[in-house]
């Protein structure tokens, strides 16, 4: 059994999470630089991701591999309902619709659900440790950007139920060193979280060429 999956993840994944921060996008969003149409967006099509890898990890909690890290505290499905009905309205479910980016992603986690339930993990851990890690700085971007008060459509940043996010990740990670998987099976998940990069990417990619056409390249890649 594999006893460094955390270790594995965190140094097998860091140049998807180089690249990650180096789109476009990303760097517009980190300076404060999106429109509030772009940011309601984004967060529409985190909500289709979330709501599918959700179900995946519920449906799949009584898994050898993916119970040791089913943790429903870091659940975001209902926080950014919270969010879409602050920016859409009450009727935000037929205002929204994913990207082709979010359609692929979606699709790969109701694969492995069902085929590889394992490899959901890589999914979960790409998710769930980067919100918990850079979160609070993109809240307060988001807040001081749209001069939102308290935590008006921010609540997808929110982990109300994580009162010390640094002493849950050390737990998280000490829970993936539990999860029995041989290196060959580890390695598969390094694999799929450099995949759920990906899918993340491609989303940024398609929301920026959306920010572009809607407040101009200069402004974005200036």
């Amino acid at each position: 059994m594999s006893h460094n999956l955390a270790i594995k993840l965190r140094s097998g994944t860091q140049d998807s999470h180089t690249a990650t921060e180096n789109i476009g996008f990303m760097k517009s969003f980190v300076k404060g630089v999106i429109d509030r149409s772009c940011f309601a967006k984004f967060l529409s099509n985190l909500y289709f991701v979330y709501s599918e890898l959700e179900a995946a990890l519920e449906s799949n909690k009584n898994h050898p591999c993916v119970g040791v890290i089913y943790f429903p505290e870091l659940n975001r499905k209902a926080n950014l309902e919270q969010d879409l009905q602050f920016f859409y309205g009450s009727d935000w479910q037929n205002q929204i619709a994913p990207l082709t980016s979010a359609k692929n992603y979606v699709s790969r986690i109701r694969e492995l659900s069902v085929k590889q339930p394992e490899l959901l993990i890589g999914h979960a851990y790409t998710r769930y440790m980067g919100d918990l890690s850079g979160g609070q700085m993109l809240q307060k971007v988001v807040q001081s950007t749209f001069n939102l008060v308290g935590y008006q459509g921010t609540s997808f940043y929110n982990f109300e139920k994580i009162p010390d996010k640094q002493v849950f990740k050390n737990h998280y990670r000490e829970a993936l060193d539990q999860v029995p998987v041989d290196d060959t099976t580890a390695d598969k998940i390094v694999a799929e979280a450099n995949n759920s990069f990906q899918f993340n990417m491609e989303i940024a990619k398609e929301l920026e060429a959306i920010l572009i056409e809607s407040i101009g390249e200069e402004k974005v890649k200036g």
